[in-house]
């Protein structure tokens, strides 16, 4: 099975697949089995961290695909331990090197960990890797606006993408505001709540409506504002479902019923005080 995933073009030109495979909480010796099925179901799109500790089933995985590494998209997150500018540069390696590849099509500073004062500098690091061609594009996660303004003040790349945590129960209009305005694209992470969302009434009569599953309508929720999504899995089954998303469309009635979920529903650290 192949699906033709739509593209989002980055601000430097790249093109980013809107659809990536996530591989959050995976355990090493299980994240070959599942990436190798998401390449199976047609994903293009990886995305790891190397607090993950599962790079290396990354790498597997890709290495016996037999795809060709340019049509494949990877990502991956510089901890917070490795901040600082040697720091990021011995980081980049160690990543590649666990992911067996020469470059990474995005390198994300995984949290400003802004009592640490170093995501500027990190930044600085990540613009020398990105003029070296050692990554694609460079970007960030988990970055508040006040964050962003600081390292676009400070820095001269723009930032090509923010990850943060973005699901109907917390929705991040302040970060998906600032992320338009300065053309950064907004990825998603945990897009369903950790799976919080899939028992929700509201979606779950969206979802018998259309014949599909309630993750499927969150995802298509998170495709037709733009954004980038990870969904995560390891159920076979649920990693094909998690693309077929491009057969159906929800009206715009059924999306501003799902805007209206929105409430504090964080399921990860606050950006502004966790430092790791």
């Amino acid at each position: 099975m192949t699906t033709a995933i739509p593209t989002v073009t980055l601000n430097n030109g790249v093109e980013m697949p809107q659809v990536g495979f996530g591989v959050f909480q995976v355990p090493n010796d299980e994240t070959t089995t599942a990436v190798a099925a998401a390449l199976k179901a047609g994903y293009r799109s990886i995305d790891t961290a190397a607090i993950y500790g599962n790079e290396e089933g990354v790498g597997k995985a890709l290495a016996q695909s037999g795809i060709a590494r340019d049509e494949l998209f990877i990502t991956s997150k510089l901890w917070i331990a490795e901040m600082g500018y040697e720091q990021t540069i011995a980081g980049l390696e160690a990543s590649l090197e666990r992911l067996g590849l020469d470059y990474l099509d995005l390198f994300l500073i995984h949290w400003p960990a802004p009592e640490k004062e170093l995501y500027v500098e990190t930044w600085k690091a990540l613009e020398k890797l990105y003029a070296d061609k050692r990554i694609r594009a460079i970007g960030v996660s988990n970055f508040q606006p006040e964050h962003l303004n600081k390292l676009i003040a400070q820095g001269t790349i723009v930032p090509a993408v923010n990850q943060v945590e973005l699901h109907p129960a917390l929705q991040n209009r302040e970060v998906i505001a600032a992320n338009a305005e300065n053309g950064i694209v907004t990825e998603a992470w945990s897009p369903l709540a950790q799976g919080a969302m899939l028992t929700d009434e509201t979606i779950l009569a969206i979802a018998e409506a259309h014949q599909i599953s309630a993750a499927q309508v969150v995802l298509r929720w998170h495709l037709q504002q733009g954004r980038v999504i990870i969904p995560k899995s390891v159920t076979e089954s649920r990693i094909i479902a998690n693309l077929d998303l491009f057969g159906f469309e929800l009206t715009s009635e059924e999306l501003a019923s799902i805007d209206a979920l929105d409430r504090d529903g964080r399921t990860g650290p606050n950006p502004d005080t966790f430092n790791g």
